[in-house]
């Protein structure tokens, strides 16, 4: 599987941005997703997660009700609107493919439990 992650730049406090990841070399409605982030200096976190069917979504605390994870299996592209965005949302973003079936538990919350990763792309939220 390969990803590849787009999207990211440098927008106001307050603005939004829409992150894509494309996949290719396996059926993408057969596995889950999940977005990551990393800011400088600290570690990868979990930011949202989507099942292969898109029938459940969840994610971290901090971007409730401000960010929504979606996926066109059509397109084989899952997508991060990330509305209302702070300062602390800055970081590199990255996808991953879940292709044990963990995301439709709703686990996939660690980036250990992820089998491929694309290559990150860079959010700056400037205040």
């Amino acid at each position: 599987v390969q990803l590849q992650a787009s999207g990211g730049g440098l927008v106001q406090a307050g603005g939004s941005l829409r992150l894509s990841c494309a996949a290719s070399g396996r059926t993408f409605s057969s596995y889950g997703m999940g977005w990551f982030r990393q800011a400088p200096g600290k570690e990868r976190e979990f930011v949202a997660a989507i099942s292969w069917s898109g029938a459940r979504a969840y994610y971290t605390d901090s971007v409730k009700g401000r960010f929504t994870i979606s996926r066109d299996n059509a397109k084989n592209t899952v997508y991060l609107q990330m509305n209302s965005l702070k300062p602390e949302d800055t970081a590199v973003y990255y996808c991953a493919a879940d292709l044990s079936g963990r995301t439709q538990r709703g686990l996939g919350r660690t980036l250990y439990e992820y089998d491929y990763w694309g290559q990150g792309t860079l959010v700056t939220v400037s205040s």
